[in-house]
């Protein structure tokens, strides 16, 4: 038992600027952005009745229809470019080959589970707008 607490103690000691650091980035927003009303009483949110705190919706979504949809956009605009990179490494993977077959079998893989990918990331669009005008219809 006191080796696992000397090896937790070491752990902190090798550690503590780290954590001294990553503790400093959590806590010196807060701090910052921080006001003083009794200074400053014309600054917002300083007002003798001040309103009640609101989260605005970054996304937009209403519905848990369109936050999918956002969500599968927004995975489509990031996936679309890198299958299409993908599909020109496995292009030089092909050309670096030089008939070796087992540069050949690597590139014919890496061609397969990219052609994979591509189908799960356009399938998952067409199975999402399919359920949600089957949802929209009933």
């Amino acid at each position: 038992m006191n080796k696992k607490i000397s090896n937790g103690m070491n752990y902190i000691k090798k550690n503590l600027l780290k954590i001294t650091l990553i503790a400093f980035a959590l806590v010196s927003p807060v701090l910052s952005f921080a006001q003083n009303c009794s200074t400053n009483p014309s600054a917002p949110g300083c007002e003798t009745n001040p309103p009640l705190v609101t989260i605005d919706n970054p996304i937009g979504a209403d519905t848990i229809n369109e936050l999918i949809k956002t969500i599968l956009e927004g995975v489509i605009k990031i996936g679309i470019p890198i299958i299409a990179l993908a599909i020109i490494y496995c292009g030089f993977l092909f050309v670096s080959a030089r008939g070796k077959p087992e540069s050949i079998k690597k590139a014919k893989d890496a061609l397969l589970y990219t052609l994979i990918g591509a189908a799960i990331l356009i399938g998952s669009w067409a199975i999402a707008q399919l359920i949600s005008e089957t949802v929209l219809a009933l």
